[in-house]
C-alpha cells in the first residue's frame, strides 16, 4: 500500500531495502540503510523510516532506544499504517498483547485490507481467546484470500470454538468439495476433524454416517475403529461395538480400555461376565499381561487366591521389579490384601528351605535364586504400604543380605524411612544407591529429591550438577530446562529452613515457566493450520486454557500463598535497624565481639555478591549466546528475581493474590484453594469475599477440619464489625444453611461433639476453643494430646498437632509439648520430628561409655 508521507525514489528504494533487511535478519545493514535517510535533514524525521528503524533496535535488544525510535515516528505521522504495524510489534515483542491489538485496529483505519496486520491481528486475537474477534478477523481473511487452504480451515475453526457447529460443518464442507483440497494424509486429518465437531455438536449418528462415507479415505485406521466403537456405544448398537472391538483387541491385546469397552458392548450383568470374558482372551493371547492382571479385579474368594498365585509366581521367577506396583491397586480390600500377604509368606519360607514356592513342587525343576530376593523386595513394600515399618526393614534387610549390588532395593529401603518419618536416613540410602549407579539419571533425580526433603540444598544441587551442561550453575540450568519438580521440593525446603526470599523466587520461577508454556503456543496458532492437524491444534487450545490448573503450578502456588501470609503476620525486620539497636548500651568486650561478628558477616555478604554477579555475567554471557545463534529472538528482559526483595515486599496479601487468582478459575474443587482464599482475604478484612470462600469450600466438604476453622473465625469476624445493610443481609440469607443461627461458642461446642474421636478435627476444635475461650486451654490440651484411642493418628496429623502445640495457637504449654512427644515417640519409633534434640555433651559421654564396655 503506497505510504501516507511517501519517500522520493532514491529514499524509496532504500526504505525497501530496510524492510528487506529486517525480513532476512540482517539488522545491522537495516540501521545503516535507515540512517542514510534519516541524515537527509528533509527526512530526519519521516516517521515510517523511524518506526522500521525502531524495530529493527529492539530485535538487537536496543529496547529503549527502539521504543523512543518508533513513538517519534508515530508522533511524525499518525495516520501510517507501517507506523502504527511496528509499534503493534514492539508491544506484541513484550507479551503486551492487549496494546498490540489496539495497535493493529488502529492500523487497519488507515489500510483495512493488509493480509499482514490482519494475520498478526487474529494471532493476537486467538492467543487472548477473544473468540468473537477472531471470527471477525478470520472473515476478512477468508474474504481477501479465498484461495488459501489456511483461510478457510482459520474460518471453520472460529466457528468451531464458539460453538456454532452448524456453520463449521458447512465451511468444512465446501472448502472439502472445493479444488483446492489433495487426497493425502492431511485430507485424512481435515476428514477426522470434521467427524469431531459432528461429535461435540451431539450428531452422533450423523458423525457414524461421516465416517461410514469417508473412512477408506483416512489414513488412520486405528482411530476410525476407535471412533467407530466410540459412537456405536452412544447409539446403543452393540452387536456391532463388540465387533469393532474384537477387532481392536486382536490388533493390541494389552489394551485395558479395550476390554472395558468391550464388557460394556457386551452388557455384563455382573463381574463374572467379565471375568469370563477375560479367561476366554487370556487363552486367545497366552503371552498378554492385560487379561490376566485385570482379572484379579473381579475375582474373589478362592478363585482369586488361585488367579494371584499363578500371577505372584510368574512375576516373582522372572524378577518383575514393578509387581508390587502392579497390584497396588487391589489394597483396598482387605480380604485380598490378606490373601498376597498369606501367599508370599507361604513363598518365601518354602524358597528357603528347598528353592520351590511350595512344599507340593519339591519334584519340580528349582526355582532361580532371584526369586527368594524379589519375594523379600515385594514383601517390603506391602509392609511399608501398610505402615508396618519394623517388618518392612526387616525384609529389604534381608533382601539387602542376599543381594547387595542390587540398585532397587537402597532405593526401596531409603523410601521405607521417607514413609516412616527419617527423612535423614532416606537420603543416606538414596545416596548409596546413586553410589552404586552414577550414570542413572532417575537415581540421580531421586537422590536429589530426597536431599530436598531433608533440607540438603546445596548437596541436592551437586547432585543434580552431575547432568546439567558444565559452565552454569547447576540451578540455572535445571532452571532453564523447566525442571519444575526440583523447584517445588526446593522451595518447600526453603520455606523450612526460614529463607522465605529464596522459597519465593523458586516459585516465581515456576510461575514464569507456565507463563512462558502458555506464550509459547504463539508459534502453533500458523503451523498448525498449514500442516492440517487440527484434532491436535484444538486439544492445545483446550489445554492451555486450563494449564493453571496443573500439580506443579498448584504446589508452587500454595507454598508461595504459605511464605506471603506469614511474612504479612511477621514481618522480617529491617536489618540496618537491628544493627543499630544492637550496639546500644553494650559493655566494650561485648562490643568488640560484635564488631568482629558484623565484619565477618560483611564478608560473607561481599562474597556472596562476588557469587551472585558472576553468575549474572554468565547468564549475561549465555544469553549474548543465544542470540548470536538465534537473533531475532524476541524475548523481554524479566525482571531478576531477588530473594532479598521479594521477602520484603510491600503487600504481601496482593503478591498471594496474584497465585491466587488462577487456582480459583482452574483449581475450584480443591478445597485448599477456597480455604487458603480466606485466609488471604480475612486479614485483608474483605468480608463478603470470605463468604464466597468458605461458601465454595463447604459445598466442597462440609465437615472439613480446616474449613471448620475459618467459619468460627468468620463469625467472630462478622460479630466484632456489626454489618449493616445489604451486606449484613446477604451475610445472614447465604450463610443460613451453614451456621444454622448459632454463635461461634456454640458451632465449636457442636463441632467437638460430632466429632470427638477423629484427631484432625479434634486440632481444630481445639484451636478455636482457645481462641475463643483462653480459660478453656487444659481442656483444648486434653482433647489433641491424648491420641490413644483417636481415629486419624498417623504421621502427618500427629506432626500437624505438634506443630500447632509450638506455634502457641493453644497457648504456652511446654510440660503438653514434651508429653506428646513421648506418646508420639511409641507409636512412630523412626519419625525424627518427635526426637528430642540430643546436646553433643550427651552424645560423646554415651560414645565414651561404649568404647569403654567394648
Amino acid at each position: 500500500m503506497p505510504s501516507s508521507n511517501p519517500l522520493p525514489p532514491k529514499e524509496n528504494a532504500l526504505f525497501k531495502r530496510i524492510l528487506k533487511c529486517y525480513e532476512h535478519k540482517q539488522y545491522k545493514n537495516g540501521l545503516k540503510f535507515a540512517k542514510q535517510i534519516l541524515s537527509n535533514p528533509k527526512y530526519s524525521e519521516h516517521g515510517e523510516t523511524l518506526a522500521m528503524k525502531g524495530l529493527t533496535l529492539n530485535c538487537l535488544g536496543r529496547k529503549e532506544e527502539a521504543y523512543d525510535h518508533v513513538r517519534r515516528g508515530l508522533r511524525n505521522d499518525l495516520q501510517s499504517h507501517v507506523c502504527w504495524h511496528v509499534y503493534g510489534l514492539l508491544q506484541r515483542s513484550d507479551k503486551k498483547y492487549d496494546e498490540a491489538i489496539k495497535c493493529y485496529r488502529n492500523a487497519l483505519k488507515w489500510d483495512k485490507d493488509n493480509i499482514q496486520i490482519l494475520r498478526d491481528l487474529s494471532l493476537l486475537q486467538i492467543q487472548m481467546r477473544d473468540l468473537d474477534g477472531y471470527k471477525d478477523t478470520r472473515y476478512q481473511l477468508f474474504m481477501l484470500r479465498p484461495a488459501q487452504r489456511a483461510s478457510w480451515i482459520g474460518f471453520a475453526i472460529s466457528y468451531h470454538l464458539l460453538r456454532d457447529y452448524e456453520m463449521a460443518l458447512k465451511i468444512l464442507d465446501t472448502f472439502r468439495n472445493s479444488p483446492m483440497i489433495c487426497y493425502d494424509y492431511e485430507h485424512s486429518e481435515l476428514l477426522l476433524y470434521q467427524n469431531m465437531v459432528i461429535q461435540e455438536s451431539g450428531e452422533s449418528e450423523q458423525a457414524l454416517k461421516h465416517l461410514d462415507k469417508y473412512s477408506d479415505q483416512i489414513c488412520d485406521k486405528i482411530t476410525v475403529k476407535e471412533t467407530y466403537g466410540k459412537l456405536r456405544l452412544e447409539l446403543g448398537q452393540y452387536s456391532e461395538a463388540v465387533e469393532v472391538y474384537t477387532d481392536l483387541l486382536n490388533l493390541n491385546p494389552e489394551n485395558t480400555t479395550y476390554y472395558a469397552r468391550l464388557a460394556e458392548a457386551e452388557r455384563h450383568a455382573g463381574p463374572e461376565d467379565t471375568l469370563r470374558m477375560l479367561q476366554r482372551y487370556e487363552e486367545l493371547f497366552p503371552r498378554a499381561l492385560a487379561p490376566r492382571r485385570l482379572q484379579l479385579n473381579y475375582a474373589t474368594g478362592d478363585q482369586f487366591k488361585s488367579l494371584v498365585d499363578q500371577y505372584l509366581r510368574k512375576g516373582l521367577h522372572k524378577g518383575v521389579p514393578p509387581l508390587f506396583v502392579n497390584l497396588r491397586s487391589l489394597y483396598t480390600d482387605q480380604q485380598k490384601v490378606d490373601t498376597i500377604q498369606s501367599l508370599l509368606l507361604e513363598y518365601k519360607d518354602a524358597l528357603k528351605v528347598h528353592g520351590h514356592f511350595s512344599d507340593q513342587e519339591k519334584k519340580n525343576p528349582r526355582e532361580p535364586a532371584s526369586a527368594l530376593l524379589w519375594t523379600y523386595y515385594y514383601l517390603a513394600q506391602h509392609y511399608d504400604y501398610l505402615g508396618c515399618t519394623e517388618r518392612a526393614l526387616k525384609e529389604i534387610n534381608a533382601a539387602i543380605d542376599h543381594t547387595p549390588t542390587l540398585i532397587e532395593l537402597f532405593v526401596t529401603k531409603g523410601r521405607i524411612y521417607k514413609h516412616a518419618g527419617d527423612v535423614q536416613e532416606a537420603y543416606k540410602w538414596l545416596d548409596d544407591a546413586q553410589g552404586l549407579d552414577t550414570a542413572d539419571r532417575y537415581i540421580n533425580s531421586k537422590c536429589a529429591k530426597y536431599m530436598l526433603r531433608a533440607n540438603l540444598i546445596k548437596e541436592a544441587e551437586e547432585t543434580c550438577g552431575k547432568f546439567t551442561r558444565e559452565g552454569v550453575l547447576a540451578m540455572e540450568n535445571l532452571n532453564e530446562m523447566q525442571c519444575m519438580w526440583i523447584q517445588t521440593e526446593a522451595a518447600r525446603a526453603y520455606q523450612r529452613l526460614g529463607k522465605y526470599g529464596e522459597a519465593l523466587k523458586k516459585c516465581h520461577e515456576v510461575d514464569r515457566h507456565f507463563s512462558e508454556i502458555m506464550e509459547d503456543q504463539f508459534d502453533f496458532h500458523t503451523y498448525c493450520m498449514r500442516k492440517m492437524t487440527l484434532r491436535s491444534y484444538v486439544g492445545l487450545l483446550r489445554l492451555e486454557d486450563v494449564l493453571r490448573s496443573h500439580p506443579f503450578y498448584f504446589k508452587a502456588a500454595k507454598c508461595a500463598i504459605e511464605v506471603y501470609l506469614r511474612l504479612h503476620d511477621h514481618p522480617l525486620p529491617d536489618p540496618t535497624q537491628a544493627q543499630e539497636i544492637d550496639t546500644e548500651n553494650l559493655a566494650p568486650s561485648e562490643l568488640k565481639k560484635l564488631r568482629n561478628k558484623q565484619r565477618k558477616q560483611r564478608r560473607k555478604a561481599e562474597l556472596e555478591r562476588q557469587q551472585a554477579a558472576q553468575a549474572q555475567e554468565k547468564r549475561e554471557q549465555h544469553n549474548k549466546s543465544r542470540q548470536q545463534t538465534d537473533p531475532d529472538l524476541e524475548q523481554p528482559t524479566l525482571d531478576e528475581l531477588i530473594p532479598e526483595k521479594l521477602e520484603r515486599a510491600e503487600d504481601p496479601l496482593e503478591q498471594a493474590i496474584k497465585f491466587l487468582q488462577p487456582l480459583q478459575q482452574l483449581a475450584s474443587n480443591r478445597i485448599e484453594t477456597h480455604l487458603m482464599a480466606f485466609e488471604i482475604y480475612f486479614r485483608k478484612g474483605r468480608t463478603l469475599l470470605m463468604l464466597q470462600s468458605i461458601k465454595r469450600a463447604h459445598q466442597l466438604d462440609a465437615n472439613n477440619p480446616d474449613l471448620h476453622a475459618c467459619l468460627v473465625r468468620f463469625l467472630q469476624h462478622t460479630g466484632a464489625s456489626q454489618l449493616e445493610g445489604a451486606v449484613a443481609e446477604v451475610v445472614k440469607r447465604q450463610t443460613s444453611g451453614i451456621f444454622s443461627n448459632s454463635d461461634a461458642v456454640q458451632l465449636n461446642a457442636n463441632y467437638l461433639k460430632m466429632n470427638n474421636k477423629s484427631l484432625p478435627h479434634l486440632l481444630q476444635g481445639a484451636r478455636m476453643l482457645y481462641l475463643l475461650d483462653p480459660s478453656a486451654q487444659a481442656k483444648a490440651l486434653s482433647l489433641i494430646t491424648n491420641i490413644d484411642g483417636s481415629e486419624g493418628v498417623n504421621l502427618e496429623n500427629c506432626t500437624r498437632v505438634l506443630e500447632a502445640l509450638r506455634n502457641g495457637d493453644l497457648g504456652q504449654c511446654d510440660s503438653s509439648i514434651s508429653s506428646y512427644t513421648a506418646k508420639c515417640e511409641k507409636h512412630f519409633p523412626y519419625a525424627t520430628a518427635f526426637r528430642p534434640p540430643e546436646p553433643k555433651s550427651i552424645v560423646n559421654h554415651q560414645d565414651k561409655e561404649n568404647s569403654i564396655k567394648n
